[in-house]
């Protein structure tokens, strides 16, 4: 024990002098310099500024104006997700603020955080009565307001949106705030008309295509064209989605070329074969068949919300049903989406779509 707490007579129990800590300080920082933090592909290419961003042609025209000024109206930014409307407010917070003042005049509350009535009455109420004083360093105009970001904004109790009116309209002369949500519906009308509105479309086929291409170049992946197309396909014009599957395509690949059966996988997208082989069992007429594709489809780990979305555009696009056909499958459709939502088992879920489909096909027969 003593031989051990002596240690070996080599180590010096002298304490570093302040050549060896600036020495040891330095060797430690230029490896950290070295070494570079792995970024999800996401926040690497997210727009830097208003420019960059993607097919959102009003937006950008308007907040470029208002940027030439420096004042901005209060801001409700609604649309799918993945269209770009946190990048947009945020890159044009930067272009506004600058990288230094950013972080002091900007609040961003997310739905992770908490927001209830309490939250909005303190934190964002104290937040918004501070003066905004400051100028920029590169001597470019620095507004005289802050900018109070509400992401999630759909999801604020109804009490904690009503308690933001009079925040929005006494603090009016140094906050901005700017809403960001997926349903504009579920935002009180009394917020909606004391804000400019702006609608983000889903990302058209060809700016989705050119991203992934440019990501692809930029990070030296290797992709065929088909599989850039079904990416595009299998997003639904979510290009967050978009990029997030092909960088996991590209962990798993490791160098290789991505292919359209591997996008398939990633993106838990359930082959077009399945759909065709689970409507022409619904043909047939057998429960002792249908029963055992169920099973199967479960046991490999398909989402059945996704079989909801993806045979329900096999049978509105197919001409092998009649039109009161596709009426009670899809209202059926809907049902099953709904209990899906609710928590319901996947499989009865499952099973239940399935003897519709095969009563609709099998009636006329």
């Amino acid at each position: 024990m003593q031989a051990f707490l002596k240690g070996p007579s080599s180590i010096s129990t002298k304490p570093p002098s302040a050549k060896e800590k600036a020495a040891a300080g330095t060797a430690g920082s230029s490896g950290e310099g070295k070494r570079l933090k792995p970024i999800p592909w996401v926040e690497k290419y997210r727009p830097k500024n208003v420019d960059e961003v993607a097919f959102q042609d009003e937006v950008v025209a308007v907040l470029k104006k208002s940027l030439e000024g420096a004042d901005l109206p209060n801001l409700l930014f609604y649309g799918p997700p993945g269209t770009g409307k946190t990048s947009t407010i945020l890159a044009a917070a930067r272009e506004l603020f600058g990288p230094e003042l950013f972080r002091q005049r900007v609040l961003e509350l997310n739905a992770s955080d908490e927001r209830g009535i309490q939250v909005i009455r303190e934190k964002v109420k104290a937040f918004a009565q501070l003066t905004a004083s400051g100028s920029r360093s590169d001597g470019k105009i620095c507004p005289p307001f802050k900018i109070v970001i509400l992401d999630e904004a759909d999801s604020m109790t109804s009490a904690a949106q009503a308690a933001l009116r009079r925040t929005m309209e006494k603090e009016s002369k140094t906050t901005r705030f700017c809403l960001i949500c997926n349903y504009i519906s579920r935002i009180i009308e009394p917020l909606t008309s004391r804000c400019s509105k702006f609608r983000f479309k889903p990302l058209s086929d060809k700016i989705q295509h050119q991203r992934l291409l440019d990501v692809s170049e930029k990070e030296h992946v290797k992709i065929s064209s088909e599989a850039v197309s079904y990416l595009v396909k299998v997003s639904e014009g979510d290009l967050r989605k978009a990029i997030t599957f092909l960088q996991s395509a590209t962990r798993l690949m490791g160098g290789k070329e991505i292919t359209e059966k591997i996008v398939t996988e990633i993106a838990g997208v359930i082959p077009q074969e399945t759909i065709d082989e689970l409507q022409s069992v619904c043909r047939s007429g057998s429960f002792e068949k249908l029963e055992m594709l169920a099973k199967n489809l479960i046991n490999e780990g398909y989402a059945v919300a996704q079989l909801v979305n993806q045979l329900h555009d096999a049978v509105v696009e197919s001409e092998g049903y009649s039109d009161k056909q596709k009426s009670a499958i899809v209202e059926k459709l809907a049902e099953v989406d709904k209990c899906l939502a609710d928590g319901a088992d996947e499989y009865l879920q499952l099973m239940s779509i399935c003897a519709l489909v095969m009563q609709q096909l099998t009636q006329n027969t």
